[in-house]
């Protein structure tokens, strides 16, 4: 099932689809606020564009970096291929340690190489301690969004779904008891794991550090109790010096959430004495993408998600529309990367309005990514015959001036003689969306002639 129809379904709920539209505009707004009480805030993504250009043009040699130092202060480093070699070492160095039981915080990696399902497979149980990540796990669904995983759900199914897996009162909605029972089962979890795996926001080169960011601090319960530390790092996470994450750190949480800062971040430099530290290294095509000018700088992506609280279509369709494990502008863009084919609507789902490149920390041109790819999979047969179809009609009318001018003749002719309802129809999906508008009495050009003569 291709975007369109996933959309369309989320869309047929039309109270949630409202609800779930505010929610995320509500976001947008405190990002906005938040970014207005810095100053320097356009000089920050200034910065972080820079840096990350600096980085990605000798990412081989910062990441070797990073391996060097890291291993010094008793990290030990992987390196894996794609997502098959990430999974078989986690589970490795599980299996080597007998370790049945594991707690995982926040990790779009992990979800990207397909982890629990692996290792529930074989035998291992993964509890996901951040709040929203566990919600949707009990639900057996993956996450709708990379920074508020279940966004698409409201209070009283959490509660429903709270007295059935975990015996709250029945018709509980109270978001602070429900919180607190979901403490209490986390607990548990954490006192009896014998390993911890979390994501990793940030890599520092010239310290070997790891840095984790989270507001519930379930990353800290879940590497400070258990003895084994299992860091899941995709290879773009690297920034040179720590000097440079203060830039970061600036802005992810604001971009985020429209918070000052995030309520933990942790840097793990080696591990805990007695435990162990292991930072995997995933490339998973991201040496192919690095290797595509129009495309690289989407590595730039500090994963805040302010391109989906802000995108017009991803706050319309939901998350699971997308069915990729980053959704939105951003999984637009990196998703066709893996597999074209079977991402091939994602470019379309967006207006190509430029909010997203707007708001984007780190100034990814995210709406010309999009205009790219959908070049790239004309070009490779990948666009349905209908739109291809369209696209061709639209690229014959707008060569030449005159061309243009009698379709818009005709269009407006055709507003006027049809009645509303039929013309939306006749628009396709877009047009059932929208009441179209009245025609002018005249067009623009003709206007101009009247009043000036023909130019």
């Amino acid at each position: 099932m291709g975007h369109p129809e996933a959309a369309a379904r989320f869309a047929a709920d039309v109270p949630r689809t409202h609800w779930h539209d505010q929610a995320l505009w509500f976001m947008r707004v405190k990002r906005d606020r938040a970014a207005a009480q810095i100053p320097e805030w356009e000089r920050l993504r200034e910065l972080a564009q820079e840096i990350k250009a600096h980085t990605l043009s000798d990412l081989a040699g910062y990441l070797e970096q990073f391996e060097r130092n890291a291993t010094a202060r008793g990290a030990v480093v992987h390196w894996a291929a794609d997502a098959e070699e990430h999974n078989r070492i986690v589970h490795g160095l599980l299996a080597a340690r007998g370790a049945t039981r594991v707690v995982k915080s926040k990790s779009m990696l992990t979800e990207e190489c397909g982890l629990n399902p692996y290792l529930e497979a074989r035998g291992v149980e993964v509890v996901d301690t951040d709040l929203g990540e566990r919600i949707v796990q009990f639900r057996g669904e993956p996450p709708s969004h990379i920074v508020l995983p279940a966004i698409h759900i409201k209070k009283e199914e959490i509660g429903a779904l709270f007295h059935e897996r975990l015996g709250t009162a029945a018709g509980a909605s109270d978001p602070a008891y429900l919180t607190e029972a979901a403490r209490g089962h986390l607990r548990e979890k954490f006192l009896g794991a014998q390993a911890g795996i979390t994501g990793v926001n940030f890599a520092v080169a010239d310290t070997g550090a790891v840095v984790v960011c989270t507001n519930e601090g379930n990353a800290d319960m879940g590497t400070s109790l258990p003895p084994l530390h299992v860091a899941s790092m995709g290879i773009e996470k690297i920034v040179p010096r720590a000097a440079d994450l203060g830039v970061f750190l600036r802005l992810l949480a604001r971009s985020a959430t429209g918070q000052p800062v995030t309520t933990y971040a942790t840097h793990f430099v080696g591990p805990r004495p007695g435990s162990e530290l292991h930072v995997v290294l995933v490339d998973n095509g991201r040496s192919d993408l690095l290797g595509r000018d129009p495309f690289r700088r989407a590595l730039s992506c500090i994963r805040c998600g302010a391109c989906m609280n802000t995108c017009p279509v991803f706050r319309r369709s939901g998350g699971h529309s997308y069915g990729v494990p980053v959704p939105g502008p951003i999984g637009s863009v990196l998703s066709p990367a893996r597999d074209p084919a079977r991402n091939a609507s994602l470019p379309f789902a967006s207006t190509l309005c430029g909010s997203c490149a707007d708001v984007c920390p780190v100034r990814i041109d995210l709406h010309h990514q999009l205009l790219a790819w959908r070049g790239v999979l004309l070009a490779g047969g990948q666009v349905g015959a209908r739109k291809r179809l369209g696209l061709r009609l639209a690229a014959w009318i707008l060569a030449t001036p005159r061309r243009l001018e009698w379709a818009g003749r005709i269009s407006r002719l055709g507003l006027r003689l049809l009645p509303a309802g039929l013309a939306a129809r006749l628009a396709g999906p877009w047009g059932r969306q929208r009441a179209l508008p009245a025609p002018a009495a005249e067009s623009f050009r003709t206007r101009y002639r009247r009043t000036h003569g023909r130019p």
